[in-house]
């Protein structure tokens, strides 16, 4: 009897001692945000010290290459082939790939080389007197690195992987500390929506660090992450098959190569996003092109069928009446059947050109244009435009700014806050431990398969992070000591 009534009361006591199912969920979140923490928290320090380095590239360029983008305006120009050929001159074992003609009247002319030891280089001219300004190596400058650090983290397509899987993380870590910050009990502006950045307790401080101004940027850093994922290499191309595609109707009778528009993009950013599914048209050589020895795509002069000259010259021209705006640059024709390609990515993507040009008869093959793009396109090709801080100037670069600052304080007082509250033991992390009592998975579950449709590579992730967690972390002591 009295064994019975101890078991009762030990019953009764767990029972009144157990958190309820609200307080189980709260502390489960918090246990995501801090695993999804623990692994975000560097990537997203790159990401925004890089993301800020690449934001202001317009004012960094002209700073630090001021001598090779600007000229003294003169009276005339010199054709285009001239600058190319004198550029040629100067780089004798180089192949020409694409020239971006002087934007404005002091602007050099850029021409981008292959070089026969496998750079590429920008070599500037100055397009009154032809004179070669200076080169600047387009794969170790300090944008380059930066876009490559961005992106990749130097090492291809796995650092592309390990973005995409952090970037959705970090969305991983919004959703959560948005739940995390709600006021559960009652709602107080002090610490809620103003930081208490005059207490003197240390985890009060730091918390209200971390999660007001994470409050007020979670849209900003929200936007940042679901823009830059077009351009991953896994969900960004998914996304673009899907969403990317033109009517074939827009260029029937033309012939098309396997090579897609998107592969311009090796040298750095040439075509917008919206044309990359976009499959590259292929030049006709008639028998007189070819019989006169035209068919060599760097050739600075060719002839038609017709008798037209097709050079750099006609194709830049009729670049400029087709309403190509300034800094559109033109990639000159690969290979016999290669064509020109003439691409703006100016900062307002509305004001964007595609267009392939046969390089014999000068026929365009395919002339893209915004009012082409389908809503999902547009609505990508806007955001990367305000992610980059060009669609409206200086403002657009300091909101963006602005965002990434707050990114970067989140992850060092997220940092801060573990290292606080982390066990004296060496060896130990400090998760939140895991609750007591089995909760209904029917919310973490949901979430789950969310993500897991939207973003495959996080659905992917959290499923083993969860199934190392339930079954793995929590269950085997030596481990359960180390992570709880």
């Amino acid at each position: 009897m009295t064994i019975k009534m101890s078991e009762s009361a030990t019953a009764s006591k767990q029972l009144s001692t157990a958190p309820s199912p609200g307080n189980r969920f709260y502390r489960t979140v918090w246990r995501w945000h801090f695993y999804a923490g623990l692994f975000v928290i560097p990537f997203m320090l790159i990401l925004a010290a890089t993301g800020i380095i690449y934001l202001f590239k317009p004012q960094l360029d002209a700073a630090m290459y001021h001598n090779l983008m600007f000229v003294q305006p003169g009276a005339t120009a010199l054709p285009y082939t001239e600058q190319v050929q004198s550029v040629q001159n100067s780089y004798p074992g180089a192949t020409v790939t694409q020239i971006t003609p002087n934007s404005a009247a002091d602007r050099s002319t850029e021409v981008l080389l292959a070089t026969s030891d496998e750079r590429n280089l920008m070599v500037f001219v100055n397009p009154y007197s032809g004179q070669v300004l200076g080169s600047r190596d387009e794969d170790n400058n300090l944008q380059a690195i930066a876009r490559k650090i961005h992106g990749e983290l130097l090492i291809g397509k796995v650092g592309d992987y390990l973005v995409e899987l952090a970037s959705c993380w970090g969305l991983v870590l919004l959703i959560s500390g948005l739940y995390l910050w709600l006021p559960r009990h009652q709602f107080t502006v002090l610490g809620t929506l103003i930081p208490r950045l005059w207490n003197k307790n240390k985890r009060v401080f730091w918390r209200d660090l971390h999660a007001v101004p994470g409050f007020y940027g979670i849209l900003l850093i929200g936007f940042l992450i679901l823009t830059g994922l077009p351009w991953t290499g896994f969900w960004g191309d998914t996304f673009a098959q899907v969403w990317g595609r033109f009517p074939a109707q827009m260029w029937d009778d033309i012939p098309q190569s396997t090579v897609l528009t998107g592969s311009l993009n090796q040298r750095g950013q040439v075509v917008p996003w919206a044309v990359q599914q976009l499959p590259m048209p292929q030049s006709t050589a008639s028998e007189h092109s070819n019989h006169a020895g035209h068919s060599n795509a760097s050739s600075p002069t060719q002839e038609s069928v017709v008798g037209t000259l097709v050079n750099l010259n006609s194709i830049i021209a009729l670049a400029q009446a087709k309403g190509a705006p300034p800094g559109f640059n033109v990639t000159l024709p690969e290979g016999e059947t290669g064509v020109y390609t003439v691409s703006a990515f100016p900062n307002d993507p509305t004001q964007e050109v595609t267009m392939h040009i046969d390089q014999y008869s000068g026929k365009v093959l395919a002339d893209v244009r915004w009012q082409d793009y389908g809503l999902v396109p547009k609505a990508v090709e806007m955001g990367v435009a305000i992610h980059m801080g060009k669609y409206f100037g200086l403002t657009n670069q300091l909101l963006m700014l602005i965002a990434a600052l707050i990114a970067m304080l989140l992850s060092i007082t997220g940092a801060v806050m573990w290292w606080q509250r982390r066990p004296k033991e060496s060896g130990l992390m400090g998760a939140p431990a895991m609750p007591p009592h089995v909760q209904h998975w029917r919310v973490p579950l949901a979430i789950v398969a969310v993500m897991g449709l939207v973003f495959p590579l996080v659905g992917l992730s959290l499923v083993i992070v969860l199934l190392l967690d339930y079954f793995v972390l929590s269950r085997i002591p030596a481990l359960k000591r180390i992570f709880n």
